[in-house]
C-alpha cells in the first residue's frame, strides 16, 4: 500500500498538567505536558521514524501554539491542524497515585477539540494515509462527532484502514445514557481495535473473558483486537483467512513513574510495526507476537517518565531496551 502517511490521528489534543511534586507550602506543582490520545499516538509513530500526521483543533492561545510545536518537534505533520477563537484549548489536570496511575480533571465544556467540523478536514491527508487512528472522545459532542465519521468515510473510500481506541471518561459524557452506544458504534468501521481490560468490561460486562470479548469485537468485522492489561501484558486476537489465533504477551517490569500515554504509545508502536509491511494485516502468529513485543517495549519506556509525548522513545531507545530484557523484536529492525 503506497501512501504518504503511515498513520494519521484525528481527535482530541490537549494540555496535561501533570502533578510534579509540591512547593514549600505543600501546594501541588503541575508540569505542562502536551497530550490527548490521538496526538500521543501520532507522536509515538513519528518518534520511532514513521510518517505521521495529526488532524485536530486547538484554541488560538498559547497552549494551542505549544501543542502544535510539540508535535512538530517530533516530526508530526501538523498541516491538518485548525484553530478556533470560540473555545480555549482543552486542559486536563492529572494527579498520580503511588503506582503512577492517573486521575483526571478536565477543563472542557466544551473545549476547542470538539469544535472540529467536517469542513475543517484535510481531505488530501486523509486520502493519503494507511491508517486513521481514532478515539472515542470526539464522539461526545458535535461537530467533532460528525467530523470523525466523515474522516472514516474518506479513508475507507481511499483504501485505508481504521484503528480505534475507545477511551471512556465519565465526566466528559456527563452521565449520558448514549455514551456506550456511541462508543460501540465505531467497532463496525474498524480494522484494528486496541481496548483496555476496563473498557472491555464496560462494553460487554464484568464477567466477559478476553477471548469472549475479542470474539464479539471480531463479529463487528474487526481483524485485529488488542486488550491491554496493564502490568500483566497484552492479549491479542487476530482474524486470519481461515482461523482466529490469540495469545498473551507479557511486558517487562520497569519503574513506573506515570502511566499517561501508556496505551497510546503501545498503539503507536504497533501501528509503526504493522506499517513496515506492504499489507499490514498479512502476518503469521510469530510475526504478530514480535510486533506486539515491540509495542510493549515502546509503552514500557513511556511509563518510566512523566508526561506522554515528552516520554516517548526513539527506535534506538527501543532497541537498547529490548537487548537489556532479551526481547525478540521483528526481523525488519
Amino acid at each position: 500500500m503506497q501512501k504518504k502517511y503511515d498513520v494519521t490521528a484525528l481527535g482530541e489534543i490537549l494540555i496535561d498538567f501533570t502533578a510534579a511534586g509540591k512547593n514549600a507550602d505543600g501546594k501541588n506543582i503541575y508540569e505542562e505536558n502536551p497530550g490527548g490520545a490521538p496526538a500521543n499516538c501520532a507522536a509515538a509513530v513519528a518518534k520511532l521514524g514513521g510518517a505521521s500526521s495529526f488532524i485536530g483543533m486547538t484554541g488560538e492561545d498559547s497552549f494551542g501554539k505549544d501543542l502544535k510545536a510539540a508535535l512538530e518537534n517530533v516530526n508530526v505533520d501538523t498541516s491538518g491542524m485548525r484553530t478556533t477563537k470560540k473555545q480555549h484549548t482543552t486542559l486536563a489536570f492529572v494527579s498520580l497515585d503511588q503506582n503512577g496511575e492517573r486521575n483526571f480533571s478536565f477543563c472542557r465544556n466544551p473545549g476547542a477539540d470538539t469544535c472540529l467540523s467536517p469542513s475543517d478536514l484535510n481531505r488530501e491527508i486523509l486520502s493519503s494515509t494507511k491508517f486513521l487512528q481514532l478515539g472515542s472522545l470526539s464522539l461526545t459532542d458535535e461537530p467533532s462527532a460528525s467530523a470523525q465519521m466523515e474522516a472514516v468515510r474518506i479513508v475507507k473510500q481511499a483504501g485505508g484502514f481504521i484503528s480505534y481506541d475507545p477511551n471512556y471518561r465519565e465526566r466528559l459524557w456527563g452521565g449520558r445514557k448514549d455514551a456506550l452506544e456511541k462508543m460501540k458504534s465505531m467497532l463496525s468501521f474498524s480494522d484494528m481495535v486496541k481496548i483496555s481490560d476496563e473498557e472491555l468490561a464496560l462494553f460487554f460486562g464484568e464477567d466477559i473473558s478476553y477471548a469472549e470479548g475479542a470474539a464479539l469485537i471480531h463479529e463487528c468485522g474487526v481483524r485485529l483486537v488488542l486488550v491491554t492489561l496493564g502490568s500483566r501484558g497484552v492479549y491479542y486476537s487476530a482474524k486470519g483467512s481461515d482461523e482466529i489465533f490469540s495469545g498473551t504477551i507479557a511486558v517487562p517490569s520497569v519503574n513506573v513513574v506515570d502511566t499517561t500515554g501508556a496505551g497510546d504509545s503501545f498503539t503507536g508502536g504497533l501501528l509503526y510495526a504493522l506499517t513496515r509491511r506492504e499489507n499490514p494485516f498479512d502476518f503469521s502468529r510469530e510475526e504478530l507476537e514480535m510486533d506486539v513485543s515491540f509495542a510493549n517495549c515502546v509503552a514500557s519506556l513511556c511509563v518510566t517518565k512523566r508526561g506522554a509525548i515528552p516520554a516517548l522513545p526513539s527506535l534506538d531507545d527501543v532497541l537498547n531496551f529490548s537487548k537489556e530484557f532479551n526481547i525478540i523484536l521483528p526481523l525488519w529492525i
